[in-house]
């Protein structure tokens, strides 16, 4: 038998080095421990111990003894120990037994050895292929994950392109819908500014149509106002084709004597009309579509016309000295209180036809008491103004006859 000379450890590493059996042979100084050394030195079993086994012989009283009870119970002496690689003890045989029952021995621990090596094979090769097949379910499970990983990304990807073409579709339709209002809006201002146009065109046309036809009835209208030498007005209405003939006709019969024979004029611009100026028409004159005219008195007056105021008592001074005053005071009430006339004829009526209207009469009554005064008032009053030039100014006994029967009807009573 050829024993191992080394170690407990130096006989393990060689027993695992060689993928043997380690056997640890336990003996002492009895009979049983001769004979069980004497199965071992056999010439069988050496041969099969030594393709099998590291063994190693340890004497009961020595250390190594001691060091390998603490870790393998030695109940009996002798004893074999058979361990294997993993170091559990796969065969434990206590005492003394024979070379034959020494071969089964080593032969059964080799075949549970070659059992436990299959064993432990097949366990690596199960635990490999589970190790395999897990690999293989990581690798599935991660490729798995990996696609469906993939596949959400993918899907993010195409949700978020579809949100940002459907953002860019609404910005689109935004921007589309705020032109189209724009558009709307602006056709809406274009035909508004057109209506309004339009209507202002037809109002301005109705205007000019209207101020033609105004132009059309007033230049077939000649509206005259007759200024009267004591401040009262009359106005009448006459065709613009009309000759002053007609105004002077009609004049004369709404004064009749109170004034002698008169003469047209106007005072702004400031004209007098000739017996030439009778033949010619009122829109020939300028007197279209209205006009002021003044009557201008031009009747002579006896010589004893002059009344000294010595003659005439207190009345006749008071009338010589509020006389100016309120000749100044019709003057201003011809100019701030004229009032329209109350009718106008139309313009087919003739001149006989046509209204008349007074700016101060207020009845029948008041107008016959207040001309009966007006022509008392000049038989009886002093003929206190005579005129030089187109000024008139007070009377004095210094004046010449020709002077005194002189009566300028542009006095401030005319106007």
């Amino acid at each position: 038998m050829l024993w191992f000379n080394g170690s407990i450890p130096d006989a393990i590493s060689l027993a695992k080095q060689r993928n043997l059996v380690f056997v640890v042979v336990i003996t002492g100084d009895d009979e049983q421990s001769v004979q069980l050394l004497s199965s071992w030195e056999d010439a069988r079993v050496s041969a099969a111990a030594q393709s099998s086994c590291v063994a190693i012989k340890v004497d009961t009283k020595s250390d190594t003894c001691l060091q390998f009870s603490q870790i393998y119970p030695v109940v009996c002496v002798p004893s074999s120990f058979f361990i294997g690689e993993s170091g559990i003890p796969l065969e434990v045989i206590a005492g003394s037994v024979s070379p034959e029952e020494l071969m089964k021995r080593i032969q059964h621990v080799n075949q549970k050895l070659e059992e436990r090596r299959e064993q432990k094979k097949k366990g690596e090769e199960e635990e490999m292929e589970r190790r395999k097949v897990g690999k293989d379910m990581q690798d599935f499970k991660k490729k798995q994950e990996d696609e469906k990983t993939k596949r959400l990304l993918e899907e993010r990807n195409r949700e978020k392109a579809e949100e940002k073409a459907a953002r860019e579709r609404v910005k689109q339709q935004i921007a589309m819908d705020r032109a189209e209002r724009a558009a709307r809006f602006s056709k809406a201002q274009e035909e508004q500014m057109a209506t309004k146009q339009a209507l202002l065109q037809a109002r301005q046309a109705e205007q000019e149509a209207r101020k033609e036809s105004m132009l059309r009835e007033r230049s077939t209208i000649a509206r005259i106002q007759f200024r009267l030498p004591d401040g009262s007005s009359i106005t009448n209405q006459f065709s613009s084709q009309g000759r002053l003939q007609e105004a002077w006709q009609f004049a004369a019969q709404e004064v009749g004597n109170r004034y002698g024979n008169f003469t047209l004029a106007t005072m702004f611009p400031r004209r007098e009309f000739t017996s030439k100026d009778l033949n010619k028409t009122l829109l020939e004159l300028e007197l279209v579509p209205s006009a002021s005219i003044v009557l201008l008195p031009q009747s002579s007056r006896p010589a004893n016309a002059v009344i000294q105021s010595s003659s005439g008592g207190v009345w006749a001074v008071l009338g010589t000295l509020l006389y100016p005053l309120l000749a100044v005071w019709r003057f201003l009430s011809s100019f701030l209180f004229v009032t329209p006339p109350s009718s106008a004829a139309t313009p087919s009526q003739g001149p006989a036809q046509q209204s008349t209207s007074y700016t101060n009469p207020t009845s029948a009554s008041n107008k016959a008491k207040r001309e009966s005064l007006n022509k008392q008032s000049l038989e009886d009053r002093p003929k206190e103004f005579k005129k030089d030039g187109k000024i008139c100014r007070l009377r004095t006994q210094d004046d010449s006859e020709d002077d005194n029967n002189t009566w300028n009807g542009n006095s401030t009573q005319q106007m």
